[in-house]
């Protein structure tokens, strides 16, 4: 592997503040057909599907789930009538198909809020 193409992988996981666990996220679907009209923050694709992989560092168990983004966003909206989560993400802000850190938890906001994951 190139160097350019080296990604480190404290980039791509994030922690919990009592680093009782890891968590990476690797983008499974994106809509193609969605368009972005907004130059201001550049090129971005809408995520649909991500697959979560939860590592508890006191077990060293791995949980893997894959979560619809998508349709929990619709969930919630019509549960609670807003969304507190932003699909659109930046290309730069995924690497060799996983989600950066820091944008995780934007991901995430709408599954925590409906309690179907717990971090």
């Amino acid at each position: 592997m190139s160097y350019d193409r080296f990604v480190d992988e404290r980039l791509l996981t994030s922690r919990d503040a009592l680093n009782r666990l890891q968590i990476k996220m690797k983008v499974l679907q994106i809509d193609e057909n969605a368009r972005d009209f907004s130059q201001r923050f550049g090129r971005r694709v809408l995520v649909q599907k991500v697959l979560l992989t939860i590592k508890y560092n006191d077990t060293e168990e791995v949980e893997e789930k894959e979560l619809d983004v998508e349709e929990i966003e619709k969930r919630i909206k019509k549960e609670r009538l807003f969304s507190s989560s932003n699909r659109w993400l930046a290309s730069s802000d995924i690497k060799n198909g996983y989600v950066v850190a820091s944008r995780h938890l934007d991901l995430l906001a709408d599954a925590i809020a409906l309690d179907i994951i717990s971090i």
